[in-house]
């Protein structure tokens, strides 16, 4: 008897309830019945055509039903599926594309450019270009490439790859985290515990599917349950105002700046909001005044900590809590178990803690692709280090605090520089900060802040409010007022370039002694 996996989760439905809407993909219905058959029709062609279990697949896709078969056809035949960003630049998707030892490339006609720059790259840098096709019925699904490496056809097991996401590479290179059909089996069941939805559900999907929260944060659990999913393509905060009125959304995922620019829309008073029953909100903690501004809307938002490693739900808040404690990003998982451990002794530390947040379960990942190594620094006896630094209160809420390898040391003390960006953030013509640590002859680091402002504010004034909040050795040695702060993913800051930035603006500065 095969494993139970993902791609029976669509079989299952199909067979229940086949009639009911699986996809709304900008007005295209499609039943669950249709979305079986269309997956298990690409199954049986990308077999024939040598695509089997231990095989992967590559795509570069927005968010579509034509994306969606793909994927399930990939979870029947037990192939990896790997998601790549349409946002890089085409040396960036050579790179990945090369990494990835894909053995097909789905690309939608839309990047078609962009994919043909990106398997340039590749050539030129010496690699081999895996067979490339169009997904959907005209493209794949019609035709598929034969396989450079023949695997035999068998049913998916639990411990197949499913799902291949890289991470955003901030900080590095960007390493491929390989989720399983367990742990993707295991998140979705977690997250029905602490989140359930039922088959009246219907869920708004804006974040671009080569995001791991594109699949495993609600629209997998609503295939599983017989729910549907409204596929978006990009975030447009009036078209997603229509759809929740139109569509009667219930239940939708963003980050934070999403919701902020959804608050600023136009007529967002009037707006009819009255279907949601839940807004999950991830990437980052929900700041105070959004919390607020959608309590007086009546938006139930709620809070979601994870990370891809974890597959990638951990923490969570649910909507009714976040008066009562403000800032946090909740408690753990269902069958999500976490540790607070002290960074010099690597001690976990019981009670009430501050520490580096480690996670256990079966949802985690089975590694980093093709990369042993990073696999093994990650882990700590099937541990999970996440690299979050975390204060737990003593009643198991838990708060991030900043990022281990943000932290830097100056006087010998510390330096959290969420805690400086935050009180920065409390200026009120400061929109954004980011702060790296730089090199300093005298006190080892000290603080780079980047400012976004809506008018202008001097220096001086800017650190004269700030000095209020945080002691003199957190206080940034440097300011530097910018336009827009770079990302390198959703609400992720590119602390990297910042970094790499202000050691240019300093060694500059120390050559000719000017600002």
């Amino acid at each position: 008897m095969s494993d139970y996996t993902i791609g029976n989760w669509l079989a299952d439905r199909a067979a229940i309830d086949g009639a009911r809407i699986a996809i709304d993909d900008r007005g295209v219905l499609t039943s669950y019945h249709a979305l079986n058959t269309r997956a298990r029709a690409l199954a049986s062609r990308l077999a024939e055509a040598g695509y089997g279990a231990g095989g992967r697949i590559a795509t570069v896709s927005g968010n579509s039903t034509d994306h969606v078969v793909a994927f399930f056809a990939c979870a029947i035949l037990g192939i990896a599926f790997i998601p790549l960003s349409w946002r890089l630049t085409a040396a960036e998707l050579g790179e990945l594309i090369r990494r990835s030892r894909a053995d097909l490339l789905l690309v939608e006609d839309e990047y078609a450019g962009l994919g043909e720059e990106a398997l340039a790259v590749l050539r030129a840098a010496g690699g081999v270009a895996p067979p490339c096709a169009e997904p959907g019925l005209a493209g794949v699904e019609q035709w598929a490439p034969p396989s450079a490496r023949p695997l035999e056809r068998r049913d998916a097991e639990a411990g197949d790859p499913l799902l291949v996401v890289f991470t955003s590479g901030s900080e590095a290179a960007p390493k491929g985290v390989v989720l399983t059909h367990r742990s993707c089996f295991w998140t979705n069941l977690a997250l029905s515990r602490a989140m359930p939805m039922t088959s009246a559900d219907v869920v708004l999907s804006i974040l671009p599917q080569h995001h791991v929260a594109a699949w495993n944060v609600q629209p997998l659990l609503a295939w599983w349950v017989g729910a549907t999913v409204v596929l978006e393509r990009s975030f447009q905060p009036g078209r997603v105002l229509q759809l929740i009125r139109e569509r009667k959304v219930t239940t939708m995922m963003g980050v934070p700046t999403q919701y902020q620019m959804l608050f600023a829309q136009p007529g967002i008073e009037s707006a009819d909001l009255r279907s949601l029953s839940r807004a999950l909100v991830g990437g980052s903690t929900i700041p105070e005044q959004l919390a607020v501004e959608a309590a007086r809307l009546g938006l139930p938002l709620a809070q979601g900590y994870g990370l891809t490693e974890a597959g990638p739900n951990v923490l969570h808040l649910q909507s009714g809590e976040l008066a009562e404690f403000p800032g946090a990003v909740g408690r753990p998982y269902p069958s999500v178990e976490t540790a607070i451990v002290d960074t010099e002794s690597g001690l976990p530390l019981a009670g009430a803690a501050t520490g580096e947040l480690w996670v256990r379960g079966p949802s985690l990942f089975s590694g980093y692709l093709d990369d042993d190594a990073a696999t093994e620094r990650a882990m700590s006896d099937g541990w999970l280090r996440t690299g979050d630094i975390v204060a737990r209160d003593a009643g198991g809420i838990h708060r991030v605090v900043d990022r281990v390898k943000n932290i830097y040391v100056s006087g010998g003390e510390n330096v959290a520089p969420a805690e400086v960006e935050a009180a920065l953030c409390t200026h009120p013509l400061v929109e954004a900060a980011a702060v790296v640590g730089v090199p300093d002859p005298v006190w080892g680091e000290r603080g780079y802040a980047f400012i976004v402002t809506a008018a202008p504010v001097s220096r001086d004034e800017l650190l004269a409010h700030a000095r209020a909040l945080l002691a003199p050795f957190k206080l940034p040695a440097h300011v530097e007022f910018v336009d827009e702060l770079p990302r390198s993913t959703i609400e992720k800051v590119a602390r990297g370039a910042l970094a790499d930035r202000a050691r240019t603006a300093l060694a500059a500065h120390d050559q000719t002694g000017t600002a």
